[in-house]
């Protein structure tokens, strides 16, 4: 019998099972891992406590991005402790840099001349391939897919996990297909295209899903614009996002430094090219959009999904159906400080941020020069107006002032920085001011994102180069500007006799096998009956970010965190949020009404902040996948249950009665009344009732994984091609810039 028609995804998964257990889970093989700063210090010291090393370090790359200062340096010679003065920001990168040299691990630091945003440095080094499986502790991970990857972020166990096995596992997504064809208007890029998108499916509509972005605007994109809808697709709240590679993905990556050299390369691309969806190939969802339809694009409020046209107004809220919409349309338009009815292009801006993983590659950055540049050699920004540009890497800022888009920028008046994450998630300088109003190109507008109480508007670099030359939110066709040709040459990687490239090659000779450990010595907790003060909460998407801020990102532990839990809203105006009342100041139990709660960051803090509080179970009508997931690692319990069933344990809760979660039963219990059924997957019931070391488990397959690895050595030699001595730079080496 013929094999039947398989998605790229199916292929791709197919390809890295190691082992499935009795639950359909799988255990997957991990490629390529990618770490940085804030995801990673408490995965390390897990692997300490255990005992444990680094199973491929060869598989791993390692930099520093989310906290680091983009200020300009001025002087050319300086040591990590003058580039980072904020106190956390330097224990977690000194962190960092023990980490990867006691564990043999590949290293970008400030120090290197290839730092920068970890989504920018893996596919301009070549470290990110088709076909490969990636991860990484952050959840634009799915920027990767843009190469025909199966890329997806993952909490802090995961990369404890990763890091130690060089697995994960994984219950197999859905299959979703976006097609986009048609020819594009005037002024639209890709982040006009993602925007759209997200704005017809909702940030749930990707839940349960991987994306394979198709049709003929998808494929007549460059690598970067691939890479910028890719890396959206999480706002989506899709596990991943996808393309198919094409002659564009070959192109971009020839001669990468880390891609296949020679007959490598020859035997890469012909597996490459067999990754296409087959004909007849079967998707779950499928969604097709009309390119005609989409136009600039901007956010009005605190979700990704709230997006008009440029040229539209804020919406009303009461146009919207569901009340939990509503409710979050008034609060949203309430924190943002906008009247319904207002025209998007009189909204005054007093920020511009361009940069970020989704923006702050060198075609982003052409196509904002092309438009300042169409204002006239003279144009400056608005008087009223602060605006920086955050290039993604350094490789991306040299190739920038070679070409000279800073020159642009800097006469024009905008600040030329550093690369680094930036003001796209606000945890170093680059934050935005209470009240402030900024034109952001970064992936994310939640409250408080880009610093408290920071109002984020969400569009292309080139509609935000417009508004920051007329002060408000400008529709770019004003401009009628030229973009510059899309060119291979995109991030040019450094000649093989470029010292550059040989100074601190960063691929470990050897592979490292972890010598056979017991699990630890501390018994792994259980969940089995919970009874408990539940707290309603009324927020649509409630995210990650809200959860638990930015500034809680920088401990180096796991505990404490019960502060930072709900922070802003229980230290705004009000001061009246409901975990300050009692009686639920002591809620075992979170009930919320709206759902995909846990949406957004990966930041395993969320879950560890609910727990360091008290509270052992959210119940919700939707989850985040990678929320879900880190709750899972910390024995909290998420229920699913519909929205009218939330309403009603809601209601319960404003009475203060008790619930009772029962997972050994799978029922709710209310006094006095039925009891509520709920379902769990086998897998998840059974490690939360039983209790169990994830990776101790796992490495009972070592001899699986071996037997994996060695296949995977013949069949994609490519991937185990081209290791060289790792050298690292000591915190205090002396560095010329």
């Amino acid at each position: 019998m013929a094999d039947l028609p398989k998605t790229m995804y199916d292929k791709i998964w197919n390809d890295h099972i190691v082992t499935t257990n009795e639950n359909g889970l799988g255990l997957i093989y991990v490629d390529r891992h990618l770490v940085h700063e804030v995801s990673s210090p408490q995965a390390f010291d897990g692997l300490r406590a255990a005992g444990r090393t680094v199973r491929r370090p060869d598989c791993t790359l390692a930099t520093v991005d989310h906290n680091v200062p983009t200020a300009p340096r001025g002087a050319r010679v300086r040591d990590l402790r003058s580039l980072v003065t904020d106190p956390e920001s330097y224990a977690q990168c000194v962190a960092l840099e023990t980490n990867v040299k006691d564990f043999g691990i590949s290293y970008f630091g400030l120090q290197d001349k290839r730092q920068g945003i970890v989504h920018v440095i893996g596919p301009e080094q070549g470290f990110t391939l088709p076909g490969i499986t990636c991860v990484c502790g952050d959840s634009h991970t799915s920027t990767h897919g843009a190469f025909g990857a199966l890329a997806f972020g993952i909490g802090t166990s995961e990369v404890e996990h990763v890091l130690a096995t060089q697995t994960i596992l994984q219950k197999k997504s859905k299959n979703m297909r976006i097609n986009v064809d048609g020819e594009l208007p005037e002024g639209v890029h890709a982040k006009d295209v993602i925007l759209y998108i997200i704005q017809v499916i909702g940030t749930s509509g990707g839940n349960d899903c991987v994306i394979e972005y198709a049709g003929s605007v998808i494929r007549g994109f460059s690598m970067e614009a691939r890479m910028s809808v890719c890396n959206m697709s999480i706002e989506a709240g899709a596990r991943a996002g996808m393309v198919a590679p094409d002659e564009t993905t070959y192109a971009y990556l020839k001669n990468r430094p880390l891609a296949p050299k020679g007959d490598a390369w020859e035997r890469a691309e012909a597996y490459w090219r067999t990754l296409k969806t087959d004909d007849g190939a079967k998707f779950d969802v499928q969604v097709n959009i009309a390119a005609a339809d989409i136009a600039p694009s901007v956010t009005w409020g605190t979700s990704p999904q709230d997006v008009v046209p440029i040229t539209g107004t804020v919406p009303d809220p009461a146009t919207f159906t569901s009340p939990e919409v509503r409710s979050a349309a008034t609060r949203a338009l309430e924190y943002m400080g906008l009247v319904s009815g207002t025209l998007m292009e009189e909204i005054a801006v007093d920020n511009i941020f361009i940069g970020s993983c989704t923006n702050g590659r060198i075609e982003d950055l052409r196509s904002a020069a092309a438009v300042v540049r169409a204002a006239g050699a003279d144009a400056k920004v608005a008087s009223t107006v602060t605006a920086m540009v955050v290039p993604g890497s350094s490789a991306v800022k040299r190739k920038a002032e070679e070409e000279g888009l800073d020159v642009i920028f800097k006469r024009a008046g905008f600040q030329w920085r550093e690369a680094g994450c930036s003001m796209c998630i606000g945890m170093n300088e680059d934050s935005l001011e209470p009240g402030k109003r900024c034109a952001s190109t970064s992936n994310r507008n939640f409250e408080g994102r880009q610093g408290f109480n920071g109002r984020t508007h969400l569009m292309s670099p080139a509609m935000a180069a417009a508004a920051a030359m007329y002060g408000k939110l400008t529709d770019v066709r004003r401009f009628h500007y030229k973009e510059t040709q899309s060119r291979v040459d995109v991030d040019t990687p450094p000649a093989a006799d470029d010292p550059v490239a040989e100074e601190e090659s960063f691929i470990p000779s050897h592979t490292i096998h972890p010598p056979p450990v017991s699990a630890d010595k501390t018994s792994p907790k259980v969940f089995r009956v919970l009874k408990g003060i539940a707290a309603p909460l009324y927020i649509e998407n409630c995210d990650t970010d809200m959860i638990i801020p930015k500034q809680f990102l920088k401990t180096i532990t796991r505990t404490g965190l019960a502060r930072g839990l709900f922070y802003n809203l229980r230290n705004g105006e009000s001061r009246d949020f409901i975990l300050d009342r009692p009686p639920f100041d002591k809620a075992a139990i979170l009930v919320s009404t709206g759902k995909n709660f846990g949406c957004g960051s990966s930041r395993e803090h969320a879950a560890w902040s609910l727990e360091d509080f008290g509270i052992r179970c959210v119940i919700a009508p939707s989850f985040g996948e990678i929320f879900r997931n880190n709750c899972l690692q910390n024995c909290l319990l998420t229920v699913e249950l519909n929205a009218e069933t939330c309403r009603v344990l809601a209601v319960d809760a404003e009475a203060g009665i008790e619930l009772t979660v029962d997972l050994e039963k799978e029922e709710i219990h209310r006094l006095g009344k039925p009891p509520i059924p709920f379902t769990t997957d086998p897998f998840r019931r059974g490690y939360l009732l039983n209790g169990f070391d994830n990776i101790a488990t796992t490495l009972r397959d070592t001899d699986a994984i071996a037997v994996y690895e060695g296949r995977r050595a013949k069949q994609r030699s490519w991937l185990e091609s081209g290791r060289q001595k790792i050298t690292i730079k000591p915190s205090g080496g002396k560095v010329d810039w």
